[in-house]
């Protein structure tokens, strides 16, 4: 086993000591049940963690993350999450949360061919290329990455809320909202784009 696995492994090792030595029962409680109110579906960037940018423990919010935050209605992983999340969890919030930077972003403004992934993205070409005209306007490629990725969030938000477990879900009467935010690598901080999705406002 390499030295940094070790140390990987070590980390845990504090980590749960450091945890049970605030909360004796926070394991035990823990392994018990899982009762978050709310799901994340993110970017798979590992320099947006999910839990630590919102304060919220194991246990309190539950996650899903893809490349680019995407909302795709073939994608199986995504909606199992979703129908889970809703159906049995019965979390009350979805925040689709991207972040500014974001590496798929950007292959996809730049056309980029990187092989697998570019099937994974060619939906938010497809995005870019409807917002040309405000793109084109920007001065730079990190605006233009930018104001897209916001574009993004705003695009999967409005992909979620059509989703068939969301409609189900509201059909039932089932309260959930769906919320569109946007993460800040530079400064650590979150953006609502006010972008929200309820039963009353879903067409």
């Amino acid at each position: 086993m390499s030295h940094t696995l070790k140390n990987l492994l070590e980390n845990n090792k504090n980590w749960s000591k450091k945890i049970s030595e605030g909360d004796p029962n926070f394991f035990p409680t823990l392994a018990r049940q899982q009762n978050p109110n709310y799901l994340w579906i993110g970017c798979a960037d590992s320099r947006v963690p999910a839990n630590e940018i919102v304060g919220l423990l194991p246990g309190e919010l539950f996650v899903h993350r893809n490349v680019a935050n995407m909302v795709v209605h073939t994608d199986m992983n995504m909606l199992s999450v979703l129908q889970y999340a809703v159906e049995a969890l019965k979390v009350e919030h979805v925040i689709l949360c991207g972040h500014y930077g974001c590496g798929g972003v950007q292959a996809a403004l730049k056309d980029d061919k990187l092989g697998l992934i570019d099937n994974w993205i060619q939906n938010i070409r497809e995005l870019a290329n409807c917002h040309k005209e405000e793109l084109d306007a920007l001065a730079t490629l990190e605006e233009k990455t930018d104001r897209l990725c916001e574009l993004n969030v705003m695009r999967q938000a409005y992909n979620l809320s059509n989703t068939t477990v969301v409609k189900e879900c509201w059909d039932r009467g089932q309260p959930l909202t769906i919320h569109g935010w946007i993460y800040g690598l530079k400064d650590g901080q979150l953006k609502d784009l006010d972008v929200t999705y309820t039963n009353a406002t879903a067409t």
